[in-house]
C-alpha cells in the first residue's frame, strides 16, 4: 500500500510598507502574490504585517514599534520564517536577524529558492546558481555573525574575520567559473538554434502562471510540465508544430513576474534569447486574474529590457472559462462602476479593441474554447512571415479556409 505523503509547510509571517509610490491596495496585491510565492516555496502565511512609511526604514525596513511587535509574534507562535516583500539591502538583514531570531527572507530569495527547487536541467541550474551567488556575495559578513561571539584571548587569536576574505574570494572564483561555463552552453544553444534552419519561430511569453504550458502542450500536443504554481516552467522547451501543413517553431520561455530580481535577468538572458530570435510573440494573458492589466504592463517592461519589445505580438487573453466580473444591484446607487465589473464584452470594447480583431484573441486553453480562431489566426500571421521569407512558396501554403476546404476536399475522395 501506498503512503500518503505528508507535506510539512513552513509556518511563515510576511511584511510589506506602503509607500508615496505604494498604496495599500497595491500593497494587498503584491502581498497576495508573495503569499503565493511562499505556498510555492513550500510555506504557509500565518500573518501579514504592514506598516505606512514614506519610505523604508534603512536600518530595520521598517519602524522600531514595528519591529517589536513583529518579534513577539514570531516568538508567541513559534514562526520559522518571515519574509520581506521588497528587496533588503544586506545591513537591514543583519539588523533584523540581531532582533529577530528565524530565517529572515525577502522576495529575491524567495524567488531564487523557487528557481533552485524547479530547475531541472544543468543550464538551468548552472543559471540560478549564478544569480544566488551574486544575489550572497554582499550579504556574506551577516553569516559570519557566530565569530562576534567568540571570546579573545589564548588560542581565541588568529584567522577569524579573514574567514569572511576567504569565502568572498569563494564566491567570486565560482561567479566567474558559472559565467564561463554559461559562455560555453550559451555557444551550444546559439548552434542548435541555427541548426533549426530558416523555419519560423513563435515564441510564448507571458506573467508566470497563465497557462503558456497548458496552451504549449494544447497546440503542439508536446508534454511540457502543467502545475498551477508560479515558474513552474524554467526550461524553455521549443517543439516544432505543424498547422494544415504549414509547420513552424514554437518555444515556451521562463514566465515573468512583477519586482523581477535584476540577478536573474541577467543570468536568465540567454535563456530569454529563444524570445529575442523569435518572429512572433504570443503574449498570453490570464484574464481571470484582477490584476492582469499590471502584469502586461510588468511583461512588456521586461521585453523592452531583453530589448524583444519591437516585435510582431499577438495578444491572447486566456481563462476566459475562469472569468468572473464583480455585479451591480440595480437599485445599488452608491458603487462606482469599475473594470472589476466589466463583462469579456465591454472588456473587448475598452483599449482591446485598438489591438484590433487580428491581435486580440480570447480563449480557454484548457477547455480548448476559440481554439480553431486562435489556429487560424496564428497560421495566417506564420503564413506571411514565410512568404515573406520564401516568396516561391506562396503557392505550398494556402489562405487557412482554402486549407481547410482542401482537406475536405481529400477526406470526400
Amino acid at each position: 500500500m501506498l503512503e500518503k505523503e505528508i507535506i510539512n509547510f513552513e509556518k511563515t509571517a510576511i511584511v510589506g510598507i506602503v509607500t508615496q509610490n505604494q498604496s495599500e491596495e497595491k500593497l494587498n496585491e503584491y502581498l497576495d502574490e508573495l503569499e503565493f510565492l511562499t505556498f510555492t516555496a513550500g510555506g504557509e502565511v500565518i500573518k501579514r504585517f504592514s506598516q505606512k512609511m514614506e519610505r523604508p526604514n534603512p536600518k530595520t525596513f521598517v519602524g522600531t514599534g514595528k519591529i517589536e511587535e513583529i518579534n513577539l509574534f514570531v516568538k508567541e507562535n513559534d514562526i520559522s520564517t518571515l519574509i520581506f516583500d521588497d528587496e533588503l539591502s544586506p545591513s537591514q538583514q543583519k539588523n533584523i536577524s540581531k532582533i529577530i531570531d528565524c530565517k529572515i527572507l525577502d522576495r529575491t530569495h524567495l524567488i531564487l529558492d523557487i528557481f533552485a527547487q524547479r530547475a531541472e536541467t544543468s543550464y538551468a541550474r548552472t543559471q540560478v546558481e549564478l544569480a544566488q551567488c551574486q544575489y550572497l556575495l554582499p550579504r556574506l559578513s551577516g553569516m559570519w555573525t557566530h565569530l562576534e561571539r567568540q571570546k579573545g584571548g589564548i588560542g581565541m587569536r588568529g584567522p577569524g574575520e579573514t574567514e569572511i576574505e576567504t569565502d568572498r574570494r569563494i564566491v567570486r572564483d565560482r561567479i566567474a567559473l558559472l559565467k564561463d561555463k554559461i559562455k560555453t552552453i550559451d555557444k551550444q544553444m546559439g548552434v542548435q538554434r541555427s541548426n533549426r534552419g530558416a523555419m519560423v519561430r513563435v515564441a510564448l511569453v507571458g506573467y508566470t502562471n497563465v497557462g503558456k504550458s497548458t496552451l504549449m502542450n494544447a497546440v503542439g500536443k508536446s508534454d511540457v510540465f502543467v502545475e498551477n504554481k508560479l515558474f513552474a516552467t524554467l526550461d524553455t522547451t521549443v517543439r516544432k508544430v505543424v498547422i494544415k501543413n504549414l509547420p513552424f517553431l514554437l518555444s515556451d520561455t521562463v514566465g515573468f513576474i512583477r519586482k523581477l530580481p535584476t540577478q536573474l535577468v541577467d543570468s536568465f538572458k540567454s535563456t530569454l534569447d529563444e524570445v529575442r530570435e523569435a518572429d512572433l510573440l504570443l503574449h498570453i494573458v490570464d484574464i481571470s486574474h484582477p490584476d492582469f492589466e499590471d502584469h502586461i504592463e510588468s511583461v512588456n517592461q521586461t521585453l523592452q529590457d531583453i530589448k524583444a519589445h519591437e516585435k510582431p505580438v499577438i495578444m491572447v487573453f486566456n481563462k476566459i472559462d475562469a472569468y468572473k466580473h464583480l455585479t451591480i444591484d440595480e437599485d445599488d446607487l452608491m458603487t462606482e462602476k469599475t473594470p472589476r465589473h466589466y463583462t469579456l464584452d465591454e472588456w473587448k470594447s475598452t483599449w482591446m479593441h485598438r489591438l484590433g480583431e487580428d491581435n486580440a484573441l480570447f480563449i480557454s486553453a484548457t477547455n480548448k474554447e476559440n481554439f480553431e480562431e486562435f489556429r487560424e489566426r496564428v497560421y495566417e500571421a506564420v503564413r506571411q512571415i514565410h512568404i515573406t521569407r520564401f516568396p516561391y512558396n506562396k503557392f505550398l501554403y494556402p489562405d487557412y479556409k482554402d486549407a481547410i476546404e482542401k482537406e475536405e476536399e481529400q477526406d470526400e475522395e
